[in-house]
């Protein structure tokens, strides 16, 4: 008797061996790390060392009284220089040292451009020393020399001017917290001590500011002061202020 075997089909099929990837080789393999190495050490000869991205232009802006040829011989950036390498907090450092210069900020800009952007200080008054006449800035610094007193600018007169110096910094607080309008019309501001500052008008008529302390109030009531006669006006108690 013959007996038939009859193969029964199911609803799934019959799952073909997976095909196996090829093996690298192990020189295949040294081949791809050796040339990612080349890679990496090509860009970074590119980037830090070749004339390829190197220094074409440098940009500065912000200057006033600071001359550009001074600010690039500080920068110490040499043309054709990598890019990448420009030491630009050290260029920061000598830039910073300039009397004039309140801050600055030295930046790249690929591919080839060095930028420096300068902040100089801003004079809100002007003092005379043994060494000339010198505007000041509302920390109390002297940062640059000039010819002659400049017209707009109130001049002060303390013992021993400087930043360091709390009867400076206290001048120079009063006089930058002033409305501009009132700080328009100042000639003179001195004081011997940080709590008896008082300045001159143009006109001539003297006001006791006394210290910084309510800058706004004491202002306030100067302004409505002025349009009394008198030459003596004192706000430095603003609650009781008086003329004569």
């Amino acid at each position: 008797m013959t007996v038939t075997t009859t193969r029964q089909r199911t609803g799934s099929r019959t799952r073909k061996p997976a095909r196996r990837r090829p093996r690298r080789s192990t020189g295949q393999r040294n081949a791809i790390v050796v040339l990612s190495v080349v890679t990496v050490v090509a860009i970074g000869y590119l980037l830090f060392f070749s004339s390829l991205l190197g220094v074409s232009a440098v940009e500065v802006s912000g200057l006033h009284r600071v001359s550009k040829a001074s600010v690039l011989r500080l920068a110490g950036v040499t043309e054709g220089a990598p890019l990448l390498r420009v030491d630009t907090a050290a260029a920061e450092r000598r830039i910073a040292a300039l009397p004039q210069v309140a801050d600055v900020t030295v930046g790249r800009s690929l591919p080839s451009t060095i930028t420096i952007e300068v902040v100089e200080r801003e004079p809100l008054a002007f003092v005379r020393t043994a060494t000339g006449t010198h505007l000041v800035d509302r920390t109390g610094k002297a940062f640059h020399r000039v010819g002659k007193k400049p017209a707009k600018l109130p001049e002060l007169k303390v013992t021993k001017p400087g930043p360091d110096d709390p009867v400076t910094k206290a001048a120079m607080a009063v006089l930058d917290g002033m409305p501009d309008k009132l700080r328009d019309k100042v000639r003179v501001i001195r004081a011997t001590t940080p709590g008896d500052v008082e300045f001159t008008l143009a006109g001539g008529k003297q006001v006791q500011w006394g210290d910084q302390r309510q800058g706004d109030r004491k202002a306030q009531v100067l302004a409505a002061l002025l349009s009394r006669p008198g030459s003596v006006y004192d706000v430095s108690s603003p609650e009781l202020p008086t003329v004569r």
